[in-house]
């Protein structure tokens, strides 16, 4: 591509005013991910230049004064005299909304950033913005107030090299937390070196000191191991990059031995949550092309396998790079562009049938894993139905021991997830029955992470819980029949209680994870002491509360209760320190990390011992408290 990126390539839209406005509009929302969408923004300016084949090396720094920095080796920003506007180019790529190269198709073919507002957006929302471009053997500097300039654009010195600084100090009178977290940061910066080959990023925390840096010279290949990485695959890594009517494919797949599939698809670096056409494009070449030579190799005996058999135990990434990306959806991360699912598929069912044809070994083993699953699924539709049947799965006919609340709006209704009989029995009796349900769970439940969907619908508990939510399981999961829109799990503060967690948090996220997508499922935090003394009462949730409370009141004659269980309190205790809306504290579930949550799920419930071993080992010098 010509270099011919200069002022003339930035093209602005509007002004910053409606920014401040109406952030939620520009970056999703005021809070936490909001916040981060600022830093991705910045980013996604750098990696803009690395699609042009100008930028090899992004740094990411958050520093110790609150500021975030990003830098580089891009062409720099123009600074030129920009003749519409008449002032410099780079005060119009920061002041003016919708600014720069990426409206010019002839400084960048292909751009991510998925609402294409830019670094004005963050300089609209930063109490201070400082941009330092290297262009033209010059060093140039402009900074920024609250989206306005404070300075004409300067020349502070002389510079061999290329590229652009940014540093930002957000402006929280309208963002709300001053929260950056290293490791969502982490893991979108992970995620972009996936997907664009070679390019180094590397993060660094000074208030911790901490330090990651990301170059994967085999791109969403790589990136497909990386995921498989605790698993047991059972083919080789397929790989495909091909381009067809200017939109670029590229798709790496992996089968391992696991009963859930992991599947990321992007579009111009973008994490289309929802999908969209590329990935209808890639399920249905790989559905028809694995049916197709199954048939012809007469591998599947007649059984026909649908495109959830052929899902069961994948990993794929499938990325396109598209000129002019239409998204939809509720998040604006769902592909529209109707012309990219035929592209996808024919080049996908193209390669994919010679992959076949060219590894007869691994071929066997995929297709086998396919139709075993295909068997397993049509065993678990017998059993959901025959449990129909009984009535257990219907709304009105619900599990025996569920002791349900009165409010029929699901927006206002809680269903308590409690650990064993006595726990229960506090909680039916302290609960505010007009809007709290309480669900007692007898045991731990089924590892799901171990088995597939028929031997899972056999489970008593599983079976309990998905008849009292109401919303189905699997592919006929369907969240607006959901019956409670808050899901409380209450388990002891103990190892068991800890175990029972993650038991079901691995069946949410396995086979419900809308629930925790649509933000559904919370964690009760009931206290770990009571403290007395005198007619000083005072419950306490963590050792460090608890140092600080009695270092206030002084130790003589202090007397410190341990909660080791919940049966340990009575109703009227378990409702005034954890159950009440007024007073209790809540974790709510969020799925930050898609990459390492599968990860983490993978170690700690999976097949694998060493993994698990390795993990046990870094992290035993984090535990506070061990039950022995």
């Amino acid at each position: 591509m010509e270099n011919d990126y200069g002022a003339e390539s930035i093209v602005a839209l509007e002004g910053l005013e409606p920014v401040r406005k109406r952030p939620g509009m520009f970056i999703g929302s005021t809070g936490i991910s909001g916040l981060h969408h600022l830093v991705y923004e910045v980013v996604d300016n750098s990696i803009d230049e690395a699609l042009a084949g100008f930028c090899r090396n992004i740094s990411v720094i958050i520093r110790k004064d609150g500021y975030v920095t990003v830098v580089d080796d891009g062409r720099g920003i123009p600074v030129e005299h920009h003749a519409q506007h008449k002032m410099s180019a780079l005060t119009v790529a920061l002041t003016k909304l919708h600014a720069g190269g990426k409206f010019d198709k002839k400084s960048y073919k292909v751009s991510g950033g998925l609402h294409g507002v830019g670094v004005s957006v963050v300089n609209a929302l930063s109490d201070h913005l400082v941009a330092q471009v290297r262009r033209n053997g010059k060093i140039y500097e402009q900074e920024f107030k609250k989206g306005n300039p404070l300075s004409e654009v300067t020349i502070k010195g002389d510079s061999s090299e290329t590229g652009t600084t940014v540093s930002f100090y957000p402006d929280f009178s309208i963002m709300e937390k001053n929260e950056f977290s290293f490791d969502t940061l982490s893991q979108r910066l992970r995620e972009l070196a996936f997907l664009n080959k070679g390019i180094k990023i590397k993060i660094t925390d000074e208030r911790t000191g901490k330090e990651h840096e990301f170059q994967y010279q085999g791109g969403i290949k790589e990136f497909v191991t990386y995921l498989n990485k605790n698993k047991e695959s059972i083919n080789d890594v397929f790989y495909l990059e091909k381009q067809k009517d200017d939109v670029a494919v590229e798709i790496a797949f992996q089968y391992n031995d696991t009963y859930s599939d992991i599947i990321f698809s992007f579009v111009n670096n973008i994490n289309t949550v929802e999908g969209g056409t590329h990935l209808v494009g890639f399920k249905s070449a790989l559905t028809r092309t694995i049916n197709q030579y199954a048939e012809k190799t007469n591998i599947a005996k007649g059984v026909k396998v649908s495109s959830d058999d052929v899902l069961e135990g994948l990993t794929a990434v499938v990325s396109v790079k598209v000129q002019e990306p239409q998204f939809e959806g509720q998040t604006k991360a769902k592909l529209g562009n109707s012309e990219v699912k035929g592209i996808v598929d024919a080049v996908f069912s193209a390669a994919l049938s010679s992959y076949l044809e060219e590894n007869p070994g691994p071929a066997r083993k995929m297709i086998e894993k396919t139709i075993n699953a295909a068997v397993a699924r049509e065993a678990a539709r017998k059993a959901r139905e025959l449990t129909r049947r009984k009535g257990a799965l219907d709304s009105w006919s619900l599990p025996g021991k569920l002791a349900d609340c009165s409010e029929k709006d699901p927006a206002k209704c809680e269903l308590y997830l409690v650990e064993g009989d006595s726990a229960a029995g506090s909680s039916k009796q302290g609960r505010n029955r007009q809007y709290q349900a309480i669900l007692p769970l007898r045991g731990k439940i089924l590892n799901v992470e171990k088995a597939r969907l028929n031997k899972i619908m056999a489970n008593n508990e599983v079976a309990t819980m998905i008849a009292a939510l109401g919303a189905g399981i699997a592919e006929e999961f369907n969240i607006s029949k959901l019956r409670y829109h808050k899901i409380i799990i209450m388990t002891d503060a103990d190892v068991d209680g800890s175990h029972i967690t993650t038991l079901l948090l691995t069946f949410f996220y396995r086979y419900m994870k809308q629930l925790i997508e649509a933000g559904h499922v919370y964690l009760a935090l009931p206290p770990l002491y009571k403290i007395k003394k005198g007619k000083t009462e005072k419950y306490v949730y963590s050792d460090e509360e608890k140092n600080i409370f009695v270092s206030q009141i002084g130790e003589d004659g202090v007397s410190i209760q341990r909660y080791k269980g919940l049966g340990e309190m009575n109703p009227e205790q378990l409702w005034e320190t954890t159950m009440d809306p007024r007073v209790r504290s809540l974790k709510k579930i969020n799925i930050d990390d898609a990459v390492e949550a599968d990860r983490i799920f993978t170690i700690l419930m999976g097949d694998q011992v060493e993994p698990r071993r390795q993990f046990i080992e870094t992290h035993a010098k984090d535990v506070d408290e061990l039950d022995v």
